[in-house]
């Protein structure tokens, strides 16, 4: 997990902003399968979004327990929608480094 500034968390915001969802908690909460799921999102994509169809009422808890679990750090919860960073294991996949470091 890396520990963002603000700023940086703007930039990752906006970067997100038009993307779509890449993954959905929805009636069965969050399983190991999701988990493995966003990992393996996490190797093609730094930024995920993660939108919360079911469980509005617990998005926080079960965004920090999926931030904890994937080494991945929570940028923002925006309504119904949580945005996470993952930085690529290898360098030449980094797409926001240089964007993060600016900051």
């Amino acid at each position: 997990m890396i520990e963002l500034t603000s700023k940086q968390r703007k930039l990752l915001e906006k970067a997100a902003q038009p993307m779509s969802a890449l993954m959905i908690i929805g009636g069965s909460g969050l399983s190991e399968e999701q988990i493995n799921q966003f990992q393996n999102i996490a190797k093609t994509h730094e930024i995920i979004k993660v939108r919360f169809n079911d469980f509005k009422d617990e998005k926080s808890d079960l965004s920090k327990d999926l931030e904890e679990k994937t080494d991945s750090t929570l940028v923002r919860i925006i309504g119904n929608v949580a945005i996470f960073y993952k930085q690529a294991e290898k360098t030449q996949d980094r797409k926001y480094e240089k964007l993060l470091l600016k900051a």
